[in-house]
């Protein structure tokens, strides 16, 4: 009978061989893991490194336009302006970019996922079973799947069109409302207003329409490889119509231009941003129903305005209430004793006004404009006076770089940019809608505004204002923020022209512009047109200055000196330390909130210092009314003869006018005429 079975064991040499080769994987493998964690920590070294060069290819680039604007300041050179040289200088690092750096990636590999019918936000991808996470970066045309761009440099100084918007528009779109001249603003604001919002669209859809004429030309010679609908065309005409002319207007400061024209421009180009953005944003909104979403459909286009109106009326709301949010907490706390508090709060509230609305489906550019008007209106009556400095300057240094930077990248992006369309039919075509929408934005306009103003606008205002229709960042940041089809990557392209065109021709054209029409220039900002003899007219104290406020209220848009007066009575002093103590403006059962909201300042502070703005309100004991040679004033100075009498007059008066009376009541009044003096005490009757 055969002995039990026995498990026959391998010789020990087999062993020791197979514990030994184990060994040696498991060192294989680790030595693997280790090379690919130092490949992985070297790539991420590099690409650091490429950031910090990117970086420093931008302050280098913004450095050298600071010394170079210096250089052309020393040397009083107009010719070009710091934008245009700023352009010039991304030109040439693009060229040495795109040309003079190798490629340095070559690890692209396309893959189908064929089962999904759209495109992922971000993808994590199992390598070896190991996973990685890809992010979205655009579509890529089947034509161009092996011309990626095998360059990381070229890839990093490509931004985000976000980082455009979210971190350099802000502080150029605050600054304009913080910076805003308000005497001349609020004296052409009706002609603002009506060339900014009633203009852009005039603008936008004659642009629109010629240019959806082009289009269908580019379709017959063959020139259009694909989609490009009216809606794309429209949504160019509103990209397009967005001015900036920084150029110009920085000219114009430098040799003092006429101050209405300097105000027209300007007011018009900082309104003007805010309504092409809203006005894009409503284009994108039409979603025609039915299978041809892109024909005219009366229910989109009222939907249509409807979001232009709500989200104009919502960013307007926000900005202005995050405003009056800062002014409430700089008048109730001590915050001004402690003045890097102050401004540092000052700058987080008026940045954040852009994100939240933006956050909230608003648009941050209307809203951040709005709130530095309101800023500058009523919380820097708050600040203390290193505050008020510091914010001053900040801002306007933000302003300066980040314009500067955004010009700059203009100049790269023509050579790094791998998605530009150039069609030469397009492009002659948008030049040509361009100067025929301009000019069908300013002369109609110019004409009906003409037939209801006191001082015209001129025949070489309008041809300056026609000359001066620069495109500048804003348009530039509307055409990038979206270049993921055809018909987007062709508009993003002609727009760059455009700019580079407006920047370098027209702005250098600028000084021999003003030359040509006879437009004052060295003109001193406070001057106003000598009064003529024959009109009626209101001045204020006496002098020059007296009497340019009230041509300033006077020549003041009418609905704005209605709101002033609502304004200066209630709103300054409620938010702010100035204007006069709401218990003398409240009624009487008010008395409690009105001593509540009150700040101590007013109280202590009678004889309050007159403001920046108050060449809008028609004030206690200073009316001046001059006809010929003839002054009546209310100031009691005195004169070699003197008489007494009583007047009773009856005459339609303006709500300003009546509450101007009640203040004044019965004081002592002095007719002035050729030297003779009468003093009498004037009565009136309701």
């Amino acid at each position: 009978m055969a002995g039990p079975l026995r498990r026959r064991l391998p010789p020990l040499p087999l062993l020791l061989l197979a514990a030994a080769g184990l060994r040696a994987a498991e060192r294989s493998a680790g030595s693997s893991s280790a090379m690919e964690e130092l490949a992985t920590e070297k790539e991420a070294e590099e690409s650091h490194r490429q950031d910090s060069v990117s970086l420093l290819t931008f302050i280098l680039l913004l450095t050298l336009t600071i010394l170079t604007i210096w250089l052309f300041k020393h040397r009083r050179v107009r010719f070009l302006h710091e934008t245009g040289l700023a352009m010039i200088y991304g030109l040439i690092v693009g060229v040495i970019l795109r040309y003079g750096t190798p490629s340095t990636s070559g690890h692209d590999k396309p893959f189908s996922c064929s089962q999904e019918d759209r495109p992922f936000t971000t993808l994590l991808v199992n390598v070896s079973g190991k996973f990685f996470e890809y992010t979205l970066k655009g579509e890529i045309s089947p034509g161009k799947i092996h011309n990626v761009e095998q360059n990381d440099m070229l890839r990093k100084v490509t931004f985000d069109p976000e980082v455009f918007f979210n971190i350099l528009l802000p502080p150029i779109i605050f600054h304009a409302g913080y910076s805003l001249k308000k005497r001349h603003f609020f004296r052409n604001l009706g002609s603002i207003l009506a060339y900014a919002f009633l203009g852009t669209a005039v603008s936008c859809f004659i642009i629109g329409n010629l240019m959806y004429g082009v289009v269908k030309l580019m379709k017959l010679v063959g020139q259009l490889s694909d989609k490009f609908y009216y809606t794309d065309c429209l949504l160019f005409g509103a990209i397009i119509s967005a001015t900036d002319p920084v150029t110009v207007l920085a000219i114009f400061n430098e040799l003092h231009a006429d101050v209405d024209l300097y105000a027209l421009l300007f007011g018009e180009s900082v309104l003007n941003d805010a309504v092409a953005i809203v006005l894009s944003s409503s284009i994108v909104a039409y979603q025609p129903t039915g299978e041809n979403t892109h024909a005219f459909d009366a229910a989109a286009f009222f939907k249509s305005v409807g979001v232009f109106l709500g989200i104009f009326s919502g960013s307007f709301m926000m900005g202005a209430v995050t405003g009056v949010v800062t002014a409430l907490v700089t008048k109730f706390t001590k915050l001004h004793c402690f003045p890097l508090l102050e401004t540092a709060l000052f700058f987080l509230m008026s940045w954040s006004t852009f994100l939240l609305a933006e956050a909230c489906g608003f648009t941050g550019v209307v809203a951040v404009l709005f709130c530095g008007i309101t800023q500058a209106h009523y919380t820097y009556n708050n600040l203390s006076v290193e505050s008020r400095s510091r914010t001053k300057q900040l801002f306007e240094v933000l302003h300066f770089l980040a314009e500067n930077f955004i010009f700059s990248y203009m100049g790269l992006a023509l050579f790094t940019f791998q998605k530009h369309i150039f069609s030469p039919v397009f492009i002659i075509g948008a030049f040509v809608a361009i100067f025929l929408g301009r000019a069908a934005h300013i002369y109609p306009l110019s004409f009906l505004l003409n037939l209801g103003r006191r001082h015209k606008i001129s025949w070489s205002f309008q041809h300056m204002m026609m000359f001066s229709g620069l495109r500048g960042a804003m348009a530039f940041a509307l055409a990038i923020r979206d270049t993921a089809t055809y018909s987007h990557q062709m508009m993003f392209s002609t727009t760059l022209l455009i700019v580079f065109f407006t920047v370098w021709i027209v702005g250098g054209g600028t000084t021999p512009m003003l030359s040509w029409l006879n437009i004052r220039v060295g003109v001193d900002p406070d001057q106003d047109p000598p009064p003529t003899n024959d009109s009626f007219q209101v001045l204020q104290g006496d002098g020059q200055d007296s009497a340019r406020r009230n041509r300033t209220k006077q020549e003041s848009a009418w609905l704005f000196r209605l709101w002033y007066s609502f304004d200066h009575n209630y709103l300054k002093p409620i938010l702010t330390h100035s204007g006069p103590p709401l218990t003398t403006t409240l009624p009487s059962w008010c008395g409690l909130i009105a001593r509540c909201l009150t700040s101590p300042q007013v109280y202590d502070n009678q004889e309050q210092l007159r403001e920046e703005d108050s060449d809008f309100i028609l004030n206690d004991g200073d009316l001046t009314v001059t006809y010929g040679d003839t002054t009546i004033t209310a100031n009691g100075s005195s004169g070699p003869h003197t008489a007494t009498t009583n007047l009773d007059s009856r005459r339609t008066k303006s709500s300003s006018e009546e509450a101007l009376e009640r203040d004044l009541g019965a004081a002592d009044h002095e007719v002035t005429s050729r030297g003779t003096r009468l003093v009498f005490p004037l009565e009136y009757n309701a």
